[in-house]
Parts: C-alpha cells; sequence; structure tokens
C-alpha cells in the first residue's frame, strides 16, 4: 500500500509562495508514489474557535464546559463534529504530517491554531500514558514547512528576534512530539517577500530536492521520557541521577531542558549525526 502524506496548509492566496512551496509537495511526493491530501484550511473555511459546537449530543458537564475533557468524552463516544472527524481520519491515515504556513507572531496562523486545538485532543492525539516517547503518533513522522518575513540573521542568537530554536520549541516539542511524532527537520523560507524572483526559484528547487529523500531522513532528537520520574510523586522532573550525569556536559539536555546551560546549538534545526545518548 502506498504511504500517505497529509498537508495541513494555511494561506490565503493560491498565488502566495507558500502556495508554490504546497504545489512543489504535492508534486514531488505523487512522483514518488505517496498518496498526497491536503487540507487547505482557509479554502475550507476550517473553524478555528473551540467551543461547544464542536460536539454532537449531550455534555458530561452542562454548568462547567470544559473543552478539553468533554471532547475526550465526545471522541471516545463517537460525538464529534463532522468536519472534526474527517481531519482526525485524515491524521489516522498519514505517515508523514508536513504543516505548510507563514510564520505570524513567532507561531502558527490562528485557522492552523485551531485545527491544533481541535484535531489533536485528548485520547485521540495523546493521554497521560502516551506522550512523548510513548505517543500515540510515534510510527508517524511530521515537520514544520514555514516561511518568514525576517532575515535570518533576525531569527540567530544575537539577532533581535531571538534564537529560532527557541521560537520552534513550542510547536515542535510541546504539540508534535508530546503527541509521539517523529518529527523531521523544519523547511525554513527566509523572507521570501524580499527575495527576487531567483532567489524563490532556488529556494523551491532546494525544496524539491530535499523531499526526494525526506522520509528517509534522521528525526530530530529529545529528551528521553526514561529521563524523567513520570509519577505525581516525583513531579515528572529528571531523575538525581540523570541531572547529575549531566553535571560535566557544556550544553544542556535539549532547548528546553537546558539546565542554565547553553542551549545545544541549533537543536531544533538538525538531528545531531548518529543520534544522541539518552534521547529519542
Amino acid at each position: 500500500m502506498a504511504k500517505s502524506v497529509l498537508i495541513v496548509y494555511a494561506h490565503q492566496s493560491p498565488n502566495s509562495f507558500n502556495a508554490a512551496v504546497k504545489d512543489v509537495a504535492v508534486k514531488e511526493l505523487e512522483k514518488q508514489g505517496f498518496k498526497v491530501t491536503v487540507s487547505d484550511l482557509y479554502a475550507m473555511e476550517f473553524k478555528a474557535t473551540s467551543t461547544r459546537q464542536d460536539i454532537n449530543g449531550e455534555l458530561k458537564s452542562a454548568e462547567l464546559f470544559r473543552y478539553g475533557e468533554e471532547m475526550e468524552a465526545a471522541w471516545r463516544n463517537d460525538t464529534l463534529s463532522n468536519d472534526i472527524k474527517q481531519e482526525q481520519q485524515k491524521v489516522q491515515e498519514a505517515d508523514l504530517i508536513i504543516f505548510q504556513f507563514p510564520l505570524y507572531w513567532f507561531s502558527v496562523p490562528a485557522i492552523m491554531k485551531g485545527w491544533i486545538d481541535r484535531v489533536l485532543i485528548g485520547g485521540f492525539a495523546f493521554s497521560l500514558e502516551k506522550m512523548y516517547d510513548s505517543g500515540v503518533f510515534k510510527d508517524k513522522k511530521a515537520m514544520l514547512s514555514f516561511t518568514t518575513g525576517a532575515m535570518e540573521s533576525m531569527f540567530r542568537p544575537e539577532g533581535i528576534n531571538g534564537d529560532i530554536n527557541v521560537t520552534l520549541w513550542p510547536l515542535q516539542n510541546g504539540v508534535l512530539h508530546f503527541c509521539g511524532f517523529q518529527v523531521l527537520p523544519p523547511q525554513i523560507f527566509w523572507g521570501p517577500a524580499h527575495c527576487p524572483h531567483t532567489v524563490r526559484t532556488a529556494m523551491l528547487e532546494t525544496w524539491g530536492q530535499r523531499l526526494k529523500g525526506l522520509m528517509s531522513e534522521t528525526p530530530l532528537q529529545f529528551a528521553s521520557s526514561k529521563l524523567f520520574d513520570l509519577s505525581f510523586q516525583g513531579g515528572f522532573c529528571l531523575h538525581p541521577e540523570a541531572k547529575k550525569e549531566r553535571e560535566t556536559h557544556p550544553y544542556g539536555i535539549t532547548t528546553g531542558h537546558h539546565l542554565g546551560k547553553p542551549l545545544p546549538p541549533d537543536h531544533q534545526l538538525r538531528a545531531p549525526p548518529g543520534g544522541a545518548a539518552g534521547t529519542h
């Protein structure tokens, strides 16, 4: 059976550079034999808000609406709204998910954040027992592909926007890795709106070349759950021996688990050669 790719795409214009990036991915991946599905969120008029309308039928508690609890119950009872069910089916069928978007306020556009909030819900995408290394989607891959309005130097550690690795941590660790995905290095198109046509063309060609070997790439490395005491008594914190072992290392474990040390260079941009001990 052919492998399947889902592209979750968020841009208003079919004439945009983001659209061109998406089209290159569709063309190249289909040429390789992948089944490619595109969720064009703006064209679909996908609802970004998390509301009572996401659930068909009765609530667990009509007095106090708790979205997370109600959505997990609705998922178990098969009473989610049809638009959410359709997107979850696409996720289940996908071997790889590519999120294609312009960077808005150091994150995804609201419509894509709505997709994340409404589709990747408790029970379906994660649970206390199934997260990070043991996540629901540990056999699937995912990646971010996005454009910026800023030049690359502005997102360096010495740049005015700060380190891009810090910017990427909430999405790549807090969303994708949290749900268990093997996270491929991001594809970043720096300031295409400010580049000449020849540079934009070269960007698309580079993306097309990368797509030829995308599925064989080494995922980014994250801290292994084995390093943590996964109990309420232990506070889900690093085991003391794991913390002590890192004392002689020049860098923290990850961008988020820095332990007061310098961040591992480009930790959220590329996988270390051969992986890293104690990481996933």
